[in-house]
């Protein structure tokens, strides 16, 4: 399969496709980034326990 041939199969079911209508999308993108956020906030604190836990860990066994 060439690639102008998929390109044309991809904007040919682009076309296929029923978009939301914006009343639903926007709120759904504001759920979305919502979500996003928080769970990369809760990824960034449980790094940060985690360092400080080896770091405490690492100076606890360093000086053996």
């Amino acid at each position: 399969m060439g690639l102008g041939k998929y390109a044309k199969g991809v904007v040919k079911e682009a076309k296929r496709v029923r978009w939301p209508k914006r009343e639903i999308l926007i709120p759904s993108i504001i759920v979305v980034l919502v979500i996003a956020i928080i769970v990369g906030l809760l990824l960034f604190a449980e790094d940060l326990a985690g360092k400080k836990l080896i770091d405490i860990l690492s100076d606890a066994f360093a000086g053996r």
